[in-house]
């Protein structure tokens, strides 16, 4: 049993942003970290997440921000507390990154790239002592001998099987999406086995399935459909209205507005087997607007060339007009703008867990102290994605992830402190 920190020795198992952040904080207090992942090098996830700008968090207001967390807004807030959006980029200048805010308001470094700033991190934590462990697969429990560290773990690695004692652990696993590069919840049973309660884990900021006919499939599959506006009432009764842009897939929709949404979606197909959105395809009009435009006489025009000119509809959104009104709705002006400013269309399932950005579901923060210690299982803390927690895209996810991770360390030096001073 260690009686300082600097003899404590901690396990952080996953190398994803919440796992380092909280190796991190517990090397910078002198104790002797020991990062453990399944996968040959850490950040994959990261990394292929940054491979399109690396979008660290978001500018708005710290209220917008929380409403961001849905029904989980009350956990994640006092982690923001202890770690949020200025204190994230206040930590990476510290690291050598600056970072810019962009148009829509997010975050990101001043290159673009998450690589060079994975990089750096690697070297000062390091440079800090921390020691790394790749192609270590957590596997499960380990016995140790009475009266020795507070925590037994068994690892598949490359020479076999291996068995790990520590005097803390902090699991930083996260969920079931992208399993190749990692997250494929293979800690479910082994928590659960533990009477540790885990709420089934479900796809967030995920793709979803329409109906589509062959033609709207082989035509416009891969095309964007903007701007557009989604409107949807979820299981509560509550109007959900963003503008945005989706992109019509071969199954259905997907995109950074279905993505913002995913989570009403999904809901509501849970409870009614399917749930029918409705698409403002001229967001910019107002209805009278668009009911002036449609019902002009159009003489000899065709009625393609007719709500092109008068109101910019055409290609794909004029396919999508075409995919769901019957015929006879294009010889009722009015009906037809009505229908373009709010297209009924039927989702009806969510893509499976594996295609999804992120996932919901987890270890419910009721299992956890404050310090996301698991209560059942003392000197054990989960951060990041593993928890049940959901958010949009946009820098949100990543910034409770690193937040999370710092909460945990703290909370894991905390508990060493108090262990040691009762020894």
């Amino acid at each position: 049993m260690p009686s300082s920190l600097d003899s404590a020795r901690v396990a952080v198992i996953g190398g994803g942003p919440a796992g380092l952040m909280a190796a991190e904080t517990l090397a910078r207090r002198g104790v002797q970290v020991h990062v453990y992942d399944a996968m040959p090098s850490v950040g994959r996830k990261f990394l292929m997440a940054g491979k399109g700008g690396m979008n660290i968090t978001h500018s708005e207001p710290l209220e917008p921000f929380l409403e961001r967390y849905g029904a989980r807004r009350a956990h994640i807030a006092p982690l923001l507390d202890a770690f949020g959006p200025d204190a994230l980029r206040a930590w990476l200048r510290e690291l050598g990154v600056e970072t810019f805010v962009g148009s829509s308001g997010r975050v990101f470094p001043s290159d673009m790239k998450a690589a060079p700033m994975l990089r750096a991190w690697l070297h000062r934590l390091r440079a800090a002592g921390v020691q790394f462990h790749m192609r270590h697969k957590w596997s499960g429990w380990a016995s140790i001998p009475a009266g020795d560290a507070a925590h037994g773990l068994r690892f598949d690695t490359p020479d076999g099987q291996q068995a790990v004692s520590c005097d803390a652990v902090v699991f930083a696993l996260g969920g079931a999406s992208w399993p190749r590069l990692g997250s494929d919840a293979a800690w479910v049973p082994l928590m659960t086995s533990r009477d540790v309660p885990v709420t089934p884990l479900r796809p967030a900021n995920c793709g979803f399935d329409a109906d589509w006919s062959p033609y709207l499939r082989e035509r416009f599959a891969g095309q964007p459909i903007k701007p557009v506006a989604i409107s949807l009432t979820d299981v509560d009764a509550k109007v959900h209205h963003r503008q945005g842009e989706i992109l019509l897939t071969e199954t259905g929709l997907e995109g950074s507005l279905i993505y913002a949404l995913s989570a009403p979606i999904r809901e509501r197909i849970l409870v009614d087997g399917e749930v029918t959105i409705s698409l403002d395809l001229a967001p910019g009009l107002p209805l009278e607007r668009v009911v002036e435009e449609v019902t002009r006489p159009r003489g000899s025009r065709s009625i393609a060339s007719h709500l092109h000119g008068r109101i910019g509809i055409g290609g794909l959104k004029l396919a999508l007009l075409h995919e769901i009104l019957a015929k006879e709705a294009f010889a009722d002006a009015h009906r037809l703008a009505h229908a373009i400013k709010a297209l009924p269309v039927r989702l009806l399932r969510a893509r499976p867990i594996d295609e999804a950005i992120s996932t919901a579901g987890g270890i419910p923060f009721e299992a956890l102290d404050p310090h996301l210690m698991i209560e059942r299982m003392p000197g054990a803390f989960c951060a990041g994605e593993m928890l049940d927690w959901e958010a949009p895209t946009g820098g949100y996810l990543l910034t409770a992830c690193f937040a999370s991770g710092r909460v945990a360390g703290q909370g894991a030096c905390a508990y060493l402190q108090a262990r040691g001073a009762s020894a």
